[in-house]
């Protein structure tokens, strides 16, 4: 029977791992993420299952490698956390979820972008204090009004769209490579026309290192609509937190809903005894603004969403221990 850890397991989650274990493997589950320090909860496996923000790094690939583990597969999309130069040279096969049901992360993107732009974190705060005045803070658009710009139309910039426009905004979709659907559902423009007439604008774009760090920067929020929402649930790195901290300050954004953080290795999953223990500075700001809505890295933490992970990593491991290979393997 082939024996696979798999990280970052949590308990609600392990009756899921167990139902859809359709081809019987045998299943280490591990509650917290990969680590230097638990790497050897997979010493005896087959195979690891890792996810977003486990520590893949050269040092724990060597000791899969040494212990003859031979796979090592994340259930999420992304893949940053893993060292791909490191898995080649080791001899390891890695492999990924190319897509889970994209109304997960959609969803928490629309609710963020909703609640900052009928303002109601700034109203729960107010009444949290016995303060029922209403402020002119509080004055508002109605959606249906309202234009909503997607940058990263693919699957969950599609679905965040099509959300939107059923209830009745405008949505235009910045793209390099628009699907024929984007086109169809989406009025197509370039960015800069985007932010310019956005009353929301929703970021879904991968993050690629050394290449696109800090595309939400000063220049980017100067372009938005002054009053404009922003939000980003597809990567912290794509962030340039000071910048749009000047703009909330300024009055020129109204609010930033963030699913995604810097350094989430270091804060994801940590429950720390008071605000200034978080190790990121840019990340206390965020906390402490109180323009900001910050969720813990939630978007995935879906029922359907987990289901998807679940089953195609297995599919993964079955496919590539019985033909050799998986369409889901990731290469340099």
């Amino acid at each position: 029977m082939v024996k696979i850890t798999s990280y970052g397991v949590r308990p609600i989650e392990r009756p899921y791992f167990d139902q859809l274990n359709t081809f019987g493997f045998d299943m280490n589950y591990v509650e917290d993420l990969l680590t230097h320090d638990n790497v050897t909860a997979s010493e005896g496996s087959d195979a690891v299952l890792v996810r977003g923000n486990c520590v893949v790094d050269r040092q724990n690939l060597q000791k899969f490698a040494d212990w003859g583990i031979k796979y090592v597969f994340t259930r999420s999309v992304g893949y940053n956390h893993m060292d791909l130069q490191a898995g080649a040279d080791l001899g390891i096969e890695m492999a990924r979820v190319p897509g889970y049901s994209p109304y997960a992360v959609a969803e928490l993107a629309l609710t963020l972008g909703l609640n900052l732009f009928r303002h109601v974190n700034l109203a729960v705060d107010q009444t949290r204090q016995a303060n029922f005045t209403i402020s002119p803070a509080m004055f508002s658009k109605e959606i249906h009004t309202a234009t909503v710009g997607i940058v990263g139309a693919g699957r969950i910039g599609l679905t965040e769209a099509k959300l939107y426009k059923a209830l009745g905004a405008k949505v235009l979709a910045y793209d390099p490579y628009p699907s024929d659907e984007a086109k169809a559902v989406t009025e197509l423009c370039e960015l800069p026309e985007l932010l310019a007439q956005s009353d929301i604008v929703s970021v879904h774009v991968p993050y690629f290192p050394g290449k696109n760090e800090d595309l939400i920067d000063a220049d980017f929020v100067h372009q938005m609509k002054e009053g404009a929402v922003l939000i980003n649930t597809a990567r912290g790195e794509l962030a340039n937190v000071p910048a749009i901290i000047a703009g909330l300050d300024a009055n020129h954004l109204t609010g930033y809903g963030t699913d995604v953080v810097l350094d989430e290795v270091d804060i994801i999953g940590h429950k720390f005894a008071q605000a200034s223990d978080v190790p990121n500075d840019t990340v206390r700001q965020l906390m402490a603004h109180p323009k900001v809505l910050v969720t813990p890295h939630v978007g995935s933490y879906t029922e359907s969403a987990l289901q998807d992970m679940i089953s195609i990593s297995y599919q993964n491991f079955h496919d590539i221990l019985t033909t050799g290979q998986t369409k889901n393997a990731i290469h340099l």
